[in-house]
C-alpha cells in the first residue's frame, strides 16, 4: 500500500525497531515558522493550527512521535511523579523537540533521533510531555547522552517558548511544567504512549501489519 498511498504520518510510519533508544520523528514545524503547523489527524496532511500572536518562534525542529498516543499510562506516570491526581492524557500522539546545527527549513520530513529527556508539561488538568532529543549523528548535539549535557540557555529557550506558545490576548493560560527530566524517564514514558497506543488503536496496527 505504501507504494501507491502516501503513508499516514502518525499510524503508516513506524516509530523504529531501536526505539526508545532511537526513534523516528515527524517534524511538523522547523525554527523560521511563524504559524504553528500541525498534522490533521483525520488525512495526514499538515494543516495551519493557528498563527503565533507574539514574535515567539520554535527553537528547534518540533513535531510528534508516530504510533504514539498520550493517554492512560502516560497520565498515570505524570502523576506518579507529580503526586497529584486527575491528571489524564492529551489525547495527543507524543510531542517530540529535536535539536541539530543544521538549518532545516521545512516540516513534514522524518527524522532518526536521539531522545535525552524531556519537559513535564500540564496543560490543564492533560499531560502534554515535551521529549526532548537530538538528531542522530548531528555533528553538535549528536554526543549529548542525556539532558545534563544541554547547556541552560537552550533548556531556558525552549521551557519559555512552552510557557508562551499558548497565550492568546485576553484568555488566561493554565499550562505548567512541573519538572524537567532525563534520559531514562524520557525512554519510560515513550515505552508508556507506545503502549497507549496500542490499547487505542489495536485493531489499526493488526490491520496496518497485515498489508
Amino acid at each position: 500500500m505504501g507504494l501507491r498511498y502516501k503513508s499516514h504520518p502518525w499510524h503508516g510510519i513506524d516509530i523504529g525497531n531501536e526505539s526508545p533508544e532511537i526513534v523516528t520523528c515527524f517534524i511538523e514545524m522547523v525554527p523560521r515558522d511563524t504559524v504553528k503547523y500541525e498534522v490533521d489527524k483525520i488525512s495526514g496532511y499538515l494543516r495551519i493550527d493557528r498563527p503565533q500572536k507574539y514574535s515567539n518562534t520554535f527553537p528547534g525542529l518540533y513535531g510528534f512521535l508516530p504510533q504514539t498516543f498520550c493517554s492512560s499510562l502516560v497520565a498515570d506516570y505524570c502523576m506518579q511523579k507529580t503526586g497529584r491526581t486527575g491528571i489524564k492524557g492529551d489525547g495527543d500522539p507524543l510531542d517530540v523537540c529535536v535539536m541539530t546545527e543544521n538549518e532545516i527549513v521545512h516540516g513534514n520530513i522524518i527524522v532518526l533521533a536521539k531522545p535525552i529527556g524531556g519537559f513535564r508539561l500540564l496543560d490543564g488538568d492533560s499531560a502534554d510531555d515535551k521529549i526532548i532529543a537530538v538528531l542522530k549523528d548531528d555533528a553538535v548535539y549528536g554526543n549529548y547522552k542525556d539532558i545534563v549535557d544541554v547547556p541552560q540557555f537552550v533548556l531556558d529557550r525552549l521551557k519559555h517558548y512552552f510557557l508562551t506558545y499558548k497565550d492568546m490576548p485576553g484568555k488566561k493560560k493554565d499550562v505548567e511544567i512541573t519538572d524537567i527530566y532525563g534520559a531514562d524517564e524520557a525512554k519510560e514514558v515513550i515505552i508508556r504512549s507506545m503502549e497507549d497506543y496500542k490499547n487505542k488503536f489495536d485493531r489499526l496496527d493488526q490491520a496496518l501489519s497485515n498489508v
